[in-house]
């Protein structure tokens, strides 16, 4: 095994065992569970990076110690790693959605859905302030359906990584967010991705996942 990948459940590192299990690339899985109580990472983490967070893989074929955070980083390696594969389509428009969607999941779509998250466990003003937060999640489940109204996947005709990281989100969304059948395209392209072989694979290896 080349590539370990230390995997904390119900996170965002499913989305690369899923990426890896669709590049072919060979892998192995170190698996946390969160802290009861908090829901937080485990300390363990922390002995591998300082960040003490998951998703982070070793890639141990290119020299001992090479350990590499942020799910957008790991993606982009992997990618070149693959030789390009679930990289950017050839046609311009294509090569600029690419780029856009691979950071608009983390840096613009996650954040009021954590937000979501953390109000969701505060009792009576958590509640309050939700009322707030929802409209800022549904002006991107707004644009997003928009998008997939277009075109099969988030950069044009074919799968790619933007794809694979926009699972996380849109997974968190229909959990939680208030993502449903109002919008359809959406909903089809989650449908689309649960029912890929190597997503299949990944959920298979990585352990129980709340949001497929």
């Amino acid at each position: 095994m080349t590539i370990i990948v230390h995997h904390l459940e119900n996170s965002r590192s499913q989305r690369i065992l899923w990426m890896l299990e669709e590049l072919g690339l060979p892998y192995e899985i170190k698996r946390y569970e969160r802290n009861k109580q908090t829901m937080l990472a485990p300390p363990e983490l922390k002995q591998v990076h300082p960040l003490g967070k998951s998703p982070m893989i070793e890639d141990t074929e290119a020299g001992a110690g090479r350990v590499i955070v942020e799910t957008g980083a790991i993606v982009e390696y992997l990618v070149e790693k693959a030789d390009g594969k679930f990289g950017p389509l050839a046609h311009r428009d294509s090569v600029l959605r690419y780029r856009q969607f691979l950071h608009y999941a983390e840096g613009s779509m996650m954040p009021p859905l954590l937000l979501l998250l953390v109000l969701g466990r505060i009792p009576l003003f958590g509640k309050r302030a939700l009322k707030r937060v929802q409209p800022m999640v549904d002006v991107h489940l707004d644009y997003v359906e928009s998008e997939l109204a277009q075109r099969p996947w988030f950069a044009g005709d074919e799968i790619t990584a933007a794809d694979i990281m926009m699972s996380f989100p849109l997974e968190a969304a229909r959990s939680r967010g208030g993502l449903d059948e109002s919008r359809p395209a959406t909903i089809a392209w989650l449908a689309k991705i649960h029912a890929r072989p190597a997503y299949q694979a990944a959920l298979a290896k990585g352990g129980p996942y709340a949001y497929a």
